[in-house]
């Protein structure tokens, strides 16, 4: 980036762009369509609008993306490294043009030319960077510290093929490569002077007295960077993704020669694969060692940038904790702790301790979840195959801890029945522990690392995620954004608190009203949307329901089709009784190898072929499910939505950003105590919300009872009534008994709590009719959501981090 241009002596001045004003904005998009596309306005495609638009605004992004580096380097700023295996960053043309200020006159000039913004915005593919709340969570608090002016770097890898992109095929999912990179992407720049060889595999040996790790093979990792421009364009920060590439030994000419080619080439496709695609299968031992491989690829590449950019500017490698913060987001990058160490003893002459100390100093570690099978671990024969050296260090680590702190407890270190604990050596490794709503922080603190909080006390604390207003309402919902704005002036969106001030207007009717449309304008986009990309017609003004998320047994969309049915059913007994119209949404992926999942999706989608073909109920209940569930789908929904379902089983939810969009939309929540529910609830008042449920203390007790399960379907005749169709076939009369495992596992075990807490979610679903037939209160509850959610800014978070974690002071 300008690292390079200030080596050349190149100006700041002479890089400064004339005011976009209509026609030099005009000019210049013709120039990138002439010169940078190669096409004319009588030729050109949507594509070729596109490309000419995103890099007439990315030169935009320039100035301040070269201002920030000079500044960071010239004022030798602390920065942060943001370490994440996701980063669901979305559509970058759209919320680039709005932070840079270039929205309304991009629009402007595209319609003098017979254009129009949003179709040539929607062109763009999503960066298929990441699937869920992680990854978007990433993403936003990229733009905030952009905004905030945090010198900052994120991490990751640059996915050709993502996640996947998801399909049906007779209701079932069905997993394709996502392709968003078969086209140019203009946001994208290769830095072939930042790549670094990654070793793997081979033997430590002993020399003079040292361990020297020497690695069979290398894998290069290829830069390839992405500005990241804060609202109003003050700062702009590097989103750098790594590419894996062959090392030049990895491929055999003398078999290729030979006519061997696919042996030839099959090393080099291997090294290829680490970055093809996110959260590879780990069901088999290969694809665990391609998941832990494609971890430390991302680490190392990362740790080894980070010291090469504090070398440039500094001798002394011990006071690198007064220039860099590693934030590791989640334990995928825990192995960081253990390279970081390495690359100073190895490479640097350091000894242990001080590398250890010096390792704790800098790293920080987020943890997102109390799932056992997400904290990850890895076999001790693995780790010493793929990684050896790291293995010594990691054993050392665990040694050390003891040493300084005394005997601990069986089972506390950070290898047990032989396995490698990556969310103990995160915390180990790391001087601060956070969690990501109040709730989660205190079950970290006392279910998931009581021991080490008592050996380490303080390290834990509690930072609540949030989302970034820029693009969760001013992009995602311009009526609304204008609304605020008419009511109660700019800069709201950088100072999300001021939306208390829209309290003052509750009361007032055509206040309420301008609220009203911005819902329905919001439902007609979202209804349009489905008819033309999906082919499906919803009432407009039906309520709006809708749980996207990743699809898992603990987030119970399961609870939510199981009440569809019953409410089906109801229905079809009485059609006459004076329903409220719902259009039930359902979006996400389930992992290709989680089959209970899959079948929950079959089931929704089964469900939904019933409902929606039968004449007597479709106006009145209608089952939605777009595939491939991504940040735009998002965008068009969250605002059209009434209704939140936040329904995990209690104890479970890290967090949750999701609930938190919805909210700041004005759509009302029905959910359990868990995860941020906790907190957005006391924000908006608990009479502004449909509680339920389980709490984490009675999930425990009620898990602890014998026979929970079967004693509470036989006290819920609605709840008997829905798996009694079930398992007579109504929703699948070619194969009846398609779902005699999801019905067993409810009938015998059901670990969340689906049944126990069925009456509870049906008695508050019964209260959110009953509440939206009464449309003033309806919208008076939403307004108080929408003015009450300023706590929830990533901006805050990120000020949380800055403070807290980081110690780093703001730019800007």
């Amino acid at each position: 980036m300008s690292e390079s241009l200030e080596v050349h002596g190149v100006e700041k001045d002479d890089l400064t762009l004339p005011e976009p004003t209509p026609g030099h904005f005009r000019w210049w998009l013709l120039h990138h369509l002439q010169y940078t596309v190669g096409t004319d306005p009588e030729h050109a495609s949507r594509f070729d609008w596109r490309m000419a638009l995103s890099h007439t605004i990315r030169d935009r992004a320039m100035a301040p993306w070269f201002e920030a580096t000079r500044r960071t380097w010239d004022e030798d700023r602390k920065r942060v490294y943001y370490l994440s295996m996701e980063f669901l960053i979305g559509r970058l043309l759209e919320d680039a043009a709005i932070n840079l200020g270039l929205r309304d006159v991009a629009a402007e000039v595209l319609e003098g030319l017979g254009l129009d913004f949003s179709e040539i915005a929607d062109d763009e593919p999503d960066a298929a960077l990441g699937n869920g709340g992680l990854g978007r969570l990433a993403a936003c608090f990229m733009e905030s510290m952009a905004t905030l002016g945090c010198p900052g770097y994120g991490y990751g890898l640059r996915y050709e093929h993502g996640l996947f992109k998801q399909g049906f095929d007779g209701g079932r999912q069905v997993e394709a490569p996502e392709n968003w990179l078969v086209a140019d992407n203009p946001w994208n720049f290769t830095r072939p002077e930042s790549a670094y060889q990654v070793g793997l595999r081979g033997d430590v040996v002993e020399e003079d007295g040292r361990s020297v790790w020497r690695p069979r093979f290398q894998v290069l990792a290829a830069a390839h960077d992405t500005p990241v421009v804060g609202y109003r364009g003050r700062w702009a920060n590097t989103l750098r993704l790594w590419a894996a590439l062959p090392g030049a030994e990895l491929f055999d000419l003398d078999r290729f020669n030979a006519g061997d080619f696919t042996a030839a080439a099959e090393p080099e496709a291997w090294a290829r694969s680490l970055s093809r695609v996110l959260y590879p299968n780990d069901s088999t031992d290969r694809g665990k060692e391609l998941r832990l491989t494609q971890e430390y690829f991302l680490t190392s590449a990362s740790v080894q940038d980070i010291l090469r950019r504090y070398l440039k500017g500094h001798d002394e490698l011990r006071r690198l904790p007064e220039h860099v913060a590693i934030q590791m987001n989640d334990t995928h990058p825990a192995i960081a702790g253990p390279e970081l160490v390495r690359l100073l003893v190895d490479e640097h002459g350091f000894d242990f301790a001080a590398a250890a100390e010096l390792a704790n100093r800098v790293l920080g570690y987020t943890n997102h979840t109390l799932l056992p099978e997400a904290l990850e671990r890895w076999s001790v024969d693995l780790m010493r195959k793929v990684l050896p050296r790291h293995l010594q260090i990691i054993e050392r680590l665990d040694a050390h801890e003891v040493e300084l702190h005394g005997p601990r407890p069986e089972g506390v270190g950070l290898i047990e029945h032989g396995q490698v604990k990556m969310g103990e050596l995160a915390f180990l490794s790391s001087h601060r522990v956070n969690g990501v709503s109040a709730l989660h922080s205190d079950l970290v603190r006392t279910e998931l690392f009581p021991a080490l909080d008592a050996r380490h006390p303080g390290r834990i604390v509690n930072i609540t995620n949030g989302v970034t207003p820029r693009r969760w309402i001013k992009l995602a919902n311009p009526p609304l954004a204008r609304l605020i704005t008419d009511t109660i002036g700019e800069g709201w969106e950088t100072d999300l608190d001021r939306l208390r001030e829209l309290e003052g207007h509750v009361d007032d009717p055509s206040f309420r009203e301008a609220f009203g449309r911005t819902k329905h304008l919001a439902k007609e986009r979202f209804a349009g949307w489905l008819r033309s990309e999906h082919g499906v017609d919803v009432p407009v003004g039906a309520l709006v329901d809708a749980q996207v998320k990743r699809i898992h047994e603990y987030k119970r969309q399961l609870l939510n089709i199981l009440w569809t049915i019953a409410h089906w059913q109801r229905i079809k007994r009485d059609p006459g009784a004076g329903w409220v119209p719902r259009v039930k949404v359902f979006g996400g992926k389930a992992a290709p190898s989680y089959h209970v999942a899959k079948d929950i999706i079959r089931l929704v989608n089964d469900v939904g072929a019933v409902l929606n073909d039968d004449p007597e109920t479709r106006d009145l209940l209608r089952v939605v499910y777009p595939p491939n569930y991504n940040v735009s789908m998002a965008e068009k929904l969250i605002p059209a939505a009434d209704l939140s379902e936040q329904i995990s089983t209690a104890g479970m939810e890290a967090s949750g950003t999701g609930n938190m969009k919805f909210a700041l939309n004005g759509a009302l929540t029905i959910g359990t105590l868990d995860g941020a529910n906790v907190e957005i609830r006391e924000q908006v008042g608990p009479e502004n919300f449909f509680l339920f449920g389980l709490t984490a203390e009675e999930v425990a007790v009620r898990r602890a009872e014998p026979d929970h399960a079967r004693a509470a379907i036989e006290q819920s005749e609605p709840l008997r009534d829905v798996l009694q169709a079930i398992a007579e076939g109504t929703f699948s009369p070619e194969d009846p008994h398609r779902y005699g495992g999801l019905l067993d596992l409810l009938w015998n075990s059901d670990w969340f709590l689906v049944a126990s807490d069925f009456a509870a979610y049906d008695a508050a679903q019964t209260e959110v009719d009953r509440v939206y037939r009464d449309p003033e209160r309806w919208q008076r509850m939403a307004i108080l959501n929408v003015a009450r959610m300023g706590h929830f800014s990533s901006d805050r978070s990120i000020r949380q981090y800055m403070s807290e974690i980081w110690d780093i002071v703001p730019a800007l």
